[in-house]
């Protein structure tokens, strides 16, 4: 007998591949649901009955005991709280690729979908400006960038424009002290084109934003003003296991503003990557960089589509850390 997991938008649209790959011979093993991501069937057959129109099954696979990768992988995505229909593109992206390991075809789905474009380490000629809602991390990803500049013996300009937060220029101000860099602060968009061209010699610039709540025209019509004050690019930065429609409304409210790039925080805290998939999915962004540790000497992990399958996949080195931190297995 072989089992075999079908992934669908309703349980009737489920009823019918199960019926179309195994026949009506197939028996329901299992069912699950979930509200907005959509249902898995797992469905078995005797191996000696084919489905119509289909060899039997030990002729497709000559090791019956050996896992399907295409079931692992629609397996990962359903675990990832993907929604359907993004689900489906996946998954009809490596209709016809032949891979013998989940981790492959998992990395060619989301090559077929995704843009990966990882944040440069080095010179680059337009300021980096880190934008998203309060909390996201961008102060903190702003040091791991300034850590991994100053690493590499890079010269690398910090400005932050978050001066009404309490504490916000502080903990950069405390990041910057310890790698010997200059930090200017600015109030408004002209002062920012002021700041900007004092660092013109540096070999990438880096501007810290006020969180911005993405609801709130106020506050976007304000990030909109330092954004049009210089030739600057904006980069998404969004944390993991967020509600993946509320990331994917998020992000487009971010890129009306010109970011075209997305940056996750707390890989670490998060078991679900769907929210982030989503957001970059719904809003056209690409996928740059992670980060996978509340420690700014870590830095971050550039996203390829190989990495990311790897940290999508289970027993991957994010889940083994948070494993190890909380004394549980992910």
């Amino acid at each position: 007998m072989r089992l075999k997991s079908f992934h669908a938008p309703t349980m009737g649209e489920a009823m019918r591949l199960v019926r179309e790959v195994l026949g009506d011979d197939a028996i329901i093993v299992a069912t699950r649901e979930e509200e907005g991501v959509g249902v898995r069937v797992t469905a078995a057959v005797e191996e000696s009955i084919p489905g119509p129109g289909m060899p039997a099954i030990n002729d497709r696979y000559p090791n019956p005991l050996a896992p399907d990768p295409a079931d692992q992988v629609t397996d990962i995505l359903f675990r990832h709280g993907l929604p359907a229909d993004l689900n489906q593109r996946l998954m009809d992206s490596i209709a016809d690729f032949d891979a013998k390991d989940a981790q492959t075809l998992l990395a060619a789905a989301l090559e077929s979908v995704f843009t990966f474009q990882p944040l440069p380490e080095g010179r680059f000629p337009r300021p980096l400006m880190l934008v998203g809602p309060p909390g996201a991390g961008k102060t903190l990803t702003v040091a791991k960038l300034c850590a991994r500049a100053a690493l590499k013996g890079r010269p690398v300009g910090v400005i932050s424009t978050d001066t009404v937060r309490a504490g916000g220029i502080d903990q950069l101000a405390a990041f910057t002290r310890v790698l010997k860099l200059r930090l200017m602060t600015v109030e408004d968009p002209l002062a920012l084109a002021d700041a900007l061209d004092v660092q013109r010699g540096a070999e990438q610039v880096l501007v810290d934003s006020a969180g911005r709540n993405p609801y709130n025209q106020a506050d976007l019509n304000d990030l909109r003003d330092f954004l049009v004050a210089a030739d600057i690019e904006p980069v998404l930065v969004l944390p993991a296991g967020m509600d993946a429609v509320e990331a994917a409304e998020m992000a487009r409210a971010f890129r009306a503003l010109g970011a075209r790039r997305l940056l996750t925080t707390r890989l670490d805290m998060a078991r679900r990557l769907g929210s982030m998939l989503t957001a970059a999915h719904e809003a056209g962004l690409a996928l740059c960089d992670a980060s996978t540790s509340p420690r700014a000497a870590e830095g971050l992990t550039p996203l390829s589509p190989t990495s990311l399958a790897r940290l999508m996949m289970p027993g991957s080195e994010t889940s083994e850390r948070r494993a190890k931190q909380t004394g549980t297995h992910a």
